[in-house]
């Protein structure tokens, strides 16, 4: 395979990457086994991938600008504070990943990835219909940073992570669920890859050739996450969730 068809490939992956991040997350399982199929080491790879995707989710929270800026919105006032939290656990999450092996934090993937897509596919109904509230603002703000870390550590699922979390916390309108989780992942990913792009482990020619792709795609996902009923976006991140699932249970060690 040349050079070039292994670029277009990549940039094909990061497209797709852009759209999944948008509607559901989980768009770093589409660049991160294209990076390994390049021949980048695993480390280097999610790091590449990392980097890469990140202008993509910050398009995405742009072209969900108009939900996340309703200032009526009455998840409004945590916006803030989820974001400085998603900031401080990228960073130590991205430092982990770089200091210490990750075969054991890998081990947990599917059982997390599992935990939330059930959560998320089943929490509405074990939720009160009048809105109560099963996580408090701190409960919520502790999981997040915990997310966070994830993401900055290797960030697979974060978004069906964020989802099944903010069910918990008592919202219900899936694009408002959507807007929040694009914006937290782009900035826990944003310190990652700063720490990343220094780190010596980004392959810029790959990195730059998903960058591009991966911010077309972040916009087409965001429009499309807005004009999609919310049933057949919340049918889809169950889908995208429970193959994710499967895939880290069954692939090898």
């Amino acid at each position: 395979m040349t050079d070039w068809t292994m670029l277009a490939l990549l940039a094909l992956a990061a497209f797709g990457s852009g759209i999944v991040n948008a509607l559901a997350g989980g768009g770093a399982f589409l660049t991160f086994p294209t990076l390994l199929a390049a021949g980048i080491p695993a480390i280097d790879a999610n790091a590449s991938s990392t980097v890469a995707l990140c202008p993509g989710q910050f398009v995405s929270a742009w072209a969900s600008r108009e939900i996340l800026n309703d200032a009526k919105a009455p998840w409004r006032h945590d916006l803030v504070r989820l974001s400085i939290i998603s900031l401080l656990g990228g960073t130590l999450g991205a430092v982990l990943l770089l200091v210490t092996p990750s075969a054991a934090f890998s081990r947990l993937v599917p059982w997390l990835l599992l935990f939330a897509t059930m959560v998320f596919a089943f929490g509405m109904r074990f939720t009160p219909k009048d809105g109560a509230r099963w996580f408090g603002p701190r409960t919520i703000q502790a999981v997040q940073f915990v997310i966070a870390i994830y993401g900055g550590y290797f960030g697979g699922g974060i978004g069906i992570l964020m989802l099944a979390a903010l069910v918990f916390y008592g919202l219900r309108d899936i694009r408002a669920m959507n807007g929040m989780k694009v914006l937290l992942a782009a900035l826990m990913n944003m310190t990652a890859s700063a720490i990343f792009a220094f780190s010596g482990r980004v392959h810029w020619l790959e990195t730059l050739t998903m960058m591009g792709a991966a911010m077309v795609g972040g916009f087409v996902g965001a429009r499309l996450s807005q004009i999609i009923p919310p049933a057949r976006v919340r049918r889809f991140i169950i889908a995208v969730g429970g193959g994710l699932t499967v895939y880290f249970f069954v692939k090898p060690a």
